[in-house]
């Protein structure tokens, strides 16, 4: 599973031009998960360059 660290998010959609249907905008400005098992087919983490989505860790 992954989050968007709120802080770290910039709002910028960069997250939904590298994995369409992964993130959304949420009515915040910053982006959401709304497809792990699809983020993590794009490359997780990596699709966004400032570092706002991070994996949680499983418990």
């Amino acid at each position: 599973m992954f989050k968007v660290n709120k802080e770290k998010c910039l709002g910028c959609g960069v997250c939904m031009a590298n994995c369409p249907g992964a993130t959304e905008l949420g009515e915040d400005g910053k982006a959401k998960v709304i497809d792990s098992e699809k983020l993590e087919k794009c490359g997780g983490e990596s699709i966004c360059p400032y570092g706002a989505i991070e994996k949680e860790e499983s418990k």
